[in-house]
């Protein structure tokens, strides 16, 4: 069987989950993300933020959280600002769109975008012939692995504040990004310089799930009820609330996230070490190794992952991902083939 480097969402769920599952299952509780379990990870994960003022939804994956999100703030008429790279962009099946939004999209080769990229189409959205751009939406870490710095954030943030615009980051892979050797900002700070945000579970050892963050009390009025309408307000959300509390105990969302990226940095060392180049410079758990197409096509005989873009007609760089469960043991062993492969 192909030892799977595709995704990090592959295996199930931390020990830590299934065990207080288990422990609880029997428990009766409140529906509805009004249960004590899912208070207890909402304060639990207020007091990580510093902020007892956030409210916190659980909802259960990534493109649900997205769309609530974007769908709830913008007006017929307004616009969310975002890199080509994009999740809602392209990956989620004109999710956006189908709301009546339009995407104003940014050139990005490393999966951010830029102050001066957002000033432009504010600039540029002049008048009422136009869409009106409300909400800049960011990723940390981007789908192409890379990270914003703190001064990065705090930049965009300013610029979101002159123009009068929301900003919203998309945390899927938020424990990657903070847990990045080349990352210099806390939870806590990076909450402080966006208006909304979540932090991803499903892609960091949860089954599943996503916490939803709002730092903008202009924000808070009758989310619940879009939750609700969006088919995200779950009977039994004691099922999302349980995980983020495990996950929020003793810095275990950052330990696995931490082992992701060491994960992949080991595989950094052994690919370069064989003199390959890569398409992005990543500190987190995607890395994007560029291959000869002859060595991608045995590679494939062992393992799983995505070809990601094509470089030449004799190269294309593909898509490695490490999760908080992958094996040590599998990295060194894809490493051993690379080199066999090519001697």
């Amino acid at each position: 069987m192909k030892y799977s480097f595709y995704n990090d969402y592959s295996e199930g769920a931390h020990p830590n989950i299934l065990e207080a599952l288990q422990k609880t299952n029997l428990d009766q509780e409140t529906g509805y993300g009004e249960d004590s379990i899912s208070i207890e990870a909402s304060r639990l994960i207020k007091e990580k933020l510093e902020n007892p003022n956030a409210n916190i939804h659980f909802v259960s994956g990534g493109t649900q959280a997205n769309l609530i999100v974007l769908a709830s703030i913008l007006k017929p008429f307004e616009s969310v600002i975002a890199a080509n790279t994009g999740h809602i962009f392209v990956h989620e099946a004109g999710a956006i769109e189908a709301t009546g939004h339009k995407i104003n999209i940014i050139e990005s080769t490393d999966g951010k975008i830029k102050p001066e990229q957002i000033q432009s189409v504010c600039d540029y959205h002049s008048d009422e012939h136009m869409v009106k751009p409300k909400i800049v939406f960011i990723s940390n870490s981007t789908e192409v692995g890379t990270i914003y710095k703190k001064e990065e954030l705090k930049n965009i943030s300013e610029v979101c504040k002159k123009n009068d615009l929301y900003l919203y980051l998309d945390g899927a892979r938020l424990g990657s990004a903070l847990s990045s050797t080349e990352n210099d900002m806390t939870l806590a700070e990076l909450s402080t310089l966006v208006d909304i945000f979540y932090i991803g579970g499903t892609k960091n050892g949860a089954l599943l799930g996503e916490a939803i963050v709002i730092n903008n009390e202009k924000l808070n009025e009758s989310f619940r009820f879009h939750l609700k309408q969006r088919g995200a307000l779950l009977a039994k959300g004691r099922i999302l609330g349980i995980q983020f509390l495990e996950l929020f105990k003793n810095n275990l969302y950052f330990d696995l996230s931490k082992h992701a990226n060491d994960m992949a940095s080991k595989l950094v060392v052994g690919i370069t070490e064989q003199g390959y180049k890569f398409l992005t410079d990543s500190s987190t758990n995607q890395i994007f190794p560029i291959f000869p197409n002859s060595l991608i096509e045995k590679l494939k005989e062992s393992y799983g992952f995505y070809v990601w873009s094509k470089i030449d007609d004799e190269n294309s760089s593909i898509r490695l991902v490490t999760s908080w469960a992958t094996k040590q043991e599998a990295v060194d062993m894809f490493i051993e083939d690379l080199k066999a492969l090519i001697t």
